[in-house]
């Protein structure tokens, strides 16, 4: 029984994003679909002493509709930016130094233009730090058809996959019957939060921010 799952693609998502990665046989990153301003696509959290902050790659939203993976970077300077509030706030975390030469490499290479290629690549690379070896796709080259219901069976029939595994948010517009007149089988995926580890910079442990702090302060 083949288990697929399909998300946008975010910027340095928190670790439930990839729990689910890890639960499937084949992951497809879903970046044709319309680019929302103030959310998850571009910008992601971290923690400092003074609290939450916004890690935000700043980009040209040009029109209303525009899909993820047409929105362009607006400035090339923006990884050299985040790296150093990234050192400045996590320097002194458990792991920070055996995972800092990667993540130095991906913030200073700054050669993509695209949103989607940079989340695609540090989403990539982050599974490969987190042993998960699900295939990474896109299902823009499915050339999916319908509505956002149909898309998603036109897409479990492509790839042949016989269980549809879907978050809890997207239950409000989920037509339940057609996959079931498919004969696919739709499962709810159940985010489960990381067990508590210390955190560097907070007292109160916060699981949702980037999984970036998980990496770095977990042992």
């Amino acid at each position: 029984m083949k288990r697929i799952a399909l998300l946008q693609s975010n910027y340095i998502p928190w670790k439930g994003y990839f729990d689910l990665i890890n639960d499937v046989d084949e992951f497809f990153l879903y970046d044709e679909v319309q680019y929302t301003k103030n959310d998850w696509r571009n910008r992601n959290q971290i923690l400092t002493p003074q609290g939450k902050q916004w890690l935000t790659i700043p980009v040209r939203h040009e029109y209303f509709g525009q899909p993820i993976n047409e929105v362009r970077i607006a400035n090339m300077k923006w990884g050299k930016k985040h790296w150093n509030t990234i050192k400045a706030n996590y320097g002194k975390a458990p792991k920070f130094k055996f995972f800092a030469p990667i993540f130095e490499e991906l913030y200073l290479d700054g050669n993509e233009d695209l949103l989607t290629n940079v989340n695609e690549k540090y989403i990539k690379v982050i599974c490969g730090i987190l042993k998960i070896q699900t295939p990474i796709l896109r299902s823009a080259k499915f050339e999916l058809q319908g509505d956002k219901n149909e898309r998603i069976i036109d897409l479990c029939k492509k790839v042949e996959a016989d269980i549809y595994i879907s978050g809890p948010a997207a239950k409000n517009y989920v037509n339940e019957i057609l996959f079931k007149e498919n004969n696919i089988k739709l499962e709810w995926f159940q985010y489960s939060l990381p067990k508590a580890y210390a955190q560097q910079n907070s007292s109160k442990f916060d699981p949702y921010v980037t999984v970036l702090d998980y990496l770095f302060n977990h042992e």
